[in-house]
């Protein structure tokens, strides 16, 4: 039987390093933290048994090649990056735990909300290099939040944000009108949560329906003083878009931790001072990556009865 490890946090954490030989003492690690072309990740797995995937794009080619693959086991939580249609087809199985890192995304949107209200990152970069800009922003107490996406995350990030009072505008192509009132929150169509939320967060999948979802158009619909967050997937915004809206202050401000390109590439957006910029580590909290990891071995052991 062989398991492969592709994701390289994954192979690279101690701790579910020894998780992994321990049941999977052949098992196979990405140490050197490669990132496989379409080619390479061919010839890598075109043997094996199972494998456990981070971003790696598994798609109806790369399973054709791949005729002993039974499981692919997610770590993490998005699966846009698997073609379910193609595994469902050849029978292979899905090994997935939703929200197994949600309160280390959540924690990171509520930090981007209040480096972005309270002026911080803009002042800190400043003061770096000499400008003593005393611009304290403002509270995101008792503001206006609208979240899109009323998943495992976005619950967290509702929780969190109890503390602070904000009226929270919510929008999910669920119907959860119990949760809504349980819970003081505000159903609203898009258009109107953009036009009345000083913070907008996004936390969907990427799909047909929610690509470059957040455009150019969007932002003519939102406050110049409000901020954009997306701690989801790549793609749900339009990054040239984006870099216009920034450019321009149509909004001011943006908070992204994905990309379509990763790592990206496009300079003249991430040098923007008025936006955040990290590289996808919403989920990458210690606890969460051993968390995703875990899950990931336990669908494995769970599958071949290890």
């Amino acid at each position: 039987m062989k398991i492969i490890a592709l994701s390289p946090s994954f192979s690279k954490n101690e701790t579910l390093q020894k998780e992994f030989l321990t049941f999977f003492p052949d098992g196979i690690l990405n140490t050197e933290g490669k990132r496989f072309s379409e080619p390479e990740l061919i010839a890598h797995i075109h043997d094996a048994d199972a494998i456990i995937v981070g971003l790696e794009e598994i798609n109806d080619q790369i399973l054709s090649a791949c005729p002993n693959l039974k499981i692919i086991s997610k770590y993490g939580v998005g699966l846009n990056n698997i073609d379910l249609d193609a595994c469902r087809k050849r029978g292979v199985q899905i090994g997935w735990t939703g929200g197994v890192n949600r309160l280390s995304v959540a924690e990171m949107a509520l930090g981007y909300m209040l480096m972005l209200c309270r002026n911080l990152y803009i002042t800190s970069n400043e003061l770096k290099n000499g400008i003593w800009n005393k611009s304290g922003g403002f509270q995101l107490s008792g503001k206006t939040v609208g979240i899109i996406g009323v998943g495992h995350i976005g619950k967290e990030l509702i929780r969190l944000l109890q503390p602070f009072g904000c009226t929270i505008l919510v929008n999910d192509i669920i119907d959860q009108s119990g949760y809504y009132k349980k819970h003081n929150l505000i159903e609203a169509t898009k258009e109107a949560l953009y036009a009345q939320s000083d913070i907008v967060t996004i936390h969907t999948p990427l799909d047909d329906t929610t690509n470059k979802m957040i455009n150019r158009a969007v932002f003519e619909q939102m406050k110049s003083s409000a901020f954009i967050l997306n701690s989801a997937r790549g793609g749900i915004i339009d990054e040239n878009d984006l870099k216009f809206a920034l450019q321009n202050r149509l909004i001011a401000g943006a908070a992204i931790d994905a990309y379509i390109e990763e790592p990206p590439s496009d300079t003249e957006l991430l040098t923007l001072p008025n936006l955040i910029c990290t590289p996808h580590i919403g989920g990458n909290a210690i606890e969460a990556v051993e968390a995703m990891g875990f899950s990931a071995i336990h669908h494995v052991r769970e599958y071949f009865n290890l």
